[in-house]
């Protein structure tokens, strides 16, 4: 006869497992990392071109301590060397081997040191982390630069009262180009916000990329959604007074790939997604072919000129023309072009400040580093939206099952990915500082880990333990 008993046999409930004091600091130190190189502008802005060079090398160094014996120890998990992103490692090496024929060999050298300190930095990042803690890690970057950027703002409305110039100086007599300014003050007269970056159409970059991080993480029903909320509306409103037209162009492109793949994931048949594959391109050309034709209308209503405040004429052309003096290897690296640089100093000019780069990625690797380093950065994007389109629209499968339900993480990769092209041909930022970081990131973590949550080596980084081999 069957009796209640209050001792069962079952074992006694225990705390869930926690994360390791090590690498929650850990988490909280690549936290660091992505902000500094997300804001390197306002680095830069608060110690010079010297002491954001040595805020780098430091943690260049830092990364490197804390990697190596990492790998020495394989933890959390052997290194997957072969699983490298190898285009964009091309291109790396070959702008180091471009000092041999460098017209700007001095500049070309301290580039290339700031490109590898990104590129161990994003590599180490990936190897580290998983999927989950990529994307907390950048949202919650994405947060203090978007606050730092309200509080900054808010000060100098506030307080200060007045226009903040670069490294705290004191304003000079007389009315100067607002270019020159890191905060305008703009915060409650409806001009142009830069925050904290000190440059609105950055802000408005990282405030779309702080949007999409949000969307996915809130998709995802994380903890604390109402908060995640917020950050998004803050987001939102920078992204509006940035007024940014390239960050538009992003938000819109983004919208459509978002659309596309939500479609994708729906569609339960192979000519189902035949069929929105051929109406998405035809779609896409239509009005990529309206949005060529009627762009100085568009651009007026944002208060933009038909040549994109001077790039197409001005400095397109003046880039074209020195890519044509050594059209397949280029002329050296520098990304950024170092104004203290003879060759660059002066050379192209837009409100009597030096241009640090060519607005246009392509533009700006084919003078650079050729027709040679064009291919490979093709290479390299071609190689991001192959894996992360798939990535996003293909179910998570390992064996027989096939009805698994998706993860909205999974769509981050793809819309960050078209950001950063369409991005490229108005800016050169894909292919230097945060935008190079993200493609060697996302690519390294798309070679290596295919799965969000799932496999030895998912398991590996969250639990730092690995499956025992049953003999």
């Amino acid at each position: 006869m069957a009796q209640y008993t209050k001792h069962p046999v079952a074992a006694p409930p225990t705390a869930p497992e926690r994360e390791s004091t090590g690498h929650l600091l850990l988490r909280g130190y690549i936290i660091v990392v992505l902000v500094l190189t997300f804001a390197h502008a306002a680095v830069y802005n608060l110690v010079g071109q010297y002491g954001a060079g040595i805020v780098l090398g430091v943690f260049l160094l830092a990364t490197l301590g804390i990697g190596v014996p990492m790998l020495a120890r394989k933890q959390p998990q052997r290194f997957a060397w072969r699983r490298l992103p190898w285009a964009a490692v091309a291109y790396t090496a070959l702008a180091l081997v471009s000092i041999a024929w460098s017209q700007w060999r001095v500049a070309t050298i301290i580039t290339w040191l700031l490109l590898a300190a990104v590129t161990v930095n994003a590599l180490f990042i990936a190897h580290v982390l998983t999927w989950r803690e990529i994307v907390r890690a950048l949202a919650s970057a994405f947060k203090w630069i978007l606050g730092l950027s309200l509080a900054l703002e808010l000060w100098v409305s506030l307080v200060l009262q007045h226009a903040l110039l670069p490294n705290f100086a004191d304003l000079p007599p007389g009315k100067i180009d607002p270019q020159w300014y890191w905060v305008r003050d703009n915060l409650f007269d409806g001009g142009r916000l830069q925050g904290i970056v000190g440059n609105a159409n950055l802000l408005g970059i990282i405030s779309l990329f702080a949007i999409i991080t949000f969307g996915v993480l809130y998709a995802a029903r994380v903890r604390w959604r109402t908060t995640l909320a917020l950050w998004t509306l803050l987001a939102a409103y920078f992204l509006f007074r940035a007024a940014s037209a390239t960050a538009y162009a992003c938000a819109a492109a983004a919208a459509v790939v978002l659309l596309v793949a939500l479609l994708m994931r729906r569609a339960t048949t192979p000519r189902g997604r035949t069929r929105i594959y051929t109406l998405s391109i035809g779609g896409s050309l239509v009005l990529g072919a309206a949005a060529w034709f009627l762009r100085e209308p568009l651009l007026g209503l944002i208060g933009r000129s038909a040549d994109l405040t001077g790039r197409s004429s001005k400095i397109w052309a003046s880039v074209i023309d020195r890519w044509h003096q050594h059209p397949l290897f280029g002329n050296g690296f520098s990304s950024p072009w170092l104004p203290s640089d003879p060759a660059f100093a002066g050379w192209i000019k837009d409100h009597d400040i030096t241009v640090f780069h060519a607005h246009n990625m392509w533009l700006d690797a084919l003078m650079q580093l050729g027709v040679l380093g064009a291919i490979l950065i093709a290479i390299a994007f071609l190689s991001l939206v192959w894996r992360s389109w798939f990535f996003a629209v293909d179910r998570p499968r390992w064996d027989l099952t096939s009805n698994r339900g998706y993860s909205p993480l999974t769509l981050l990769p793809s819309l960050f990915a078209v950001v950063l092209l369409v991005q490229g041909l108005t800016e050169s930022t894909p292919i230097m500082l945060w935008g190079w970081m993200l493609l060697i990131l996302l690519s390294f973590k798309l070679k290596t880990t295919p799965l969000v949550g799932v496999g030895e080596r998912e398991r590996v980084i969250e639990r730092g333990r690995r499956r025992r081999r049953v003999p």
